[in-house]
């Protein structure tokens, strides 16, 4: 019987300076890469994943850290060595309904930071594709479904889809996954239409 792991702390952003410093491509990238991991990574790490040279990464990872979105990691033992970690594997951004002009342009920049990286990410399966093992090819899924909810219908439907998604979570849920797991983008937008 698997042991069940603590709920992840989830962080609100509202902030309009921190939406705009998690609005880079590389920082994103570094969040999500430090957002699925449990012991952290550094500069050197990051730097793969980002794109960038360590020196970049590290001016990057400092940024993020200023505003409070990842923190230092325990060393690995070796203290020449700045390990990172995220300071939530999970982060909600929203300015409010009330939020003033300055925070929805800071938190539009946000959305069309994570859109672009998401439409990219799907614009490359399309392109590899054909190539990807047969049971991968027929798994990986696109659909733009309309449907006809209420309000509190599609706060439902948000929920249970959540709950579905959660024991797949790559950090604090899979632990042990099986062999030939891989990591899966998964972009889910509900919202109403005029």
């Amino acid at each position: 019987m698997t042991e069940e792991r603590p709920e992840p702390r989830r962080v609100t952003i509202s902030d309009p300076q921190v939406m705009r410093a998690l609005a880079h491509p590389a920082r994103l990238a570094i969040m999500e890469h430090l957002s699925g991991l449990e012991g952290g990574a550094t500069a050197t790490e990051c730097a793969e994943i980002a794109g960038l040279s360590p020196s970049a990464t590290s001016y990057h990872l400092r940024a993020l850290a200023r505003y409070g979105l990842i923190e230092e990691a325990p060393s690995r033992g070796d203290a020449r060595e700045r390990v990172w970690q995220a300071f939530s594997p999970s982060y909600y951004v929203e300015s409010g309904q009330d939020a003033d002009s300055d925070a929805r342009a800071a938190e539009l920049a946000l959305v069309e930071a994570h859109l672009a990286r998401d439409n990219q990410r799907t614009r490359d399966w399309i392109r590899r594709a054909p190539e990807q093992p047969a049971e991968w090819y027929h798994a990986a899924w696109f659909s733009d479904t309309m449907l006809l909810l209420t309000a509190e219908e599609l706060a439902g439907l948000n929920e249970a889809i959540q709950q579905l998604m959660s024991p797949y979570l790559r950090r604090y849920r899979r632990t042990d996954p099986p062999e030939g797991a891989r990591s899966v983008a998964v972009q889910y937008r509900a919202m109403p239409l005029d």
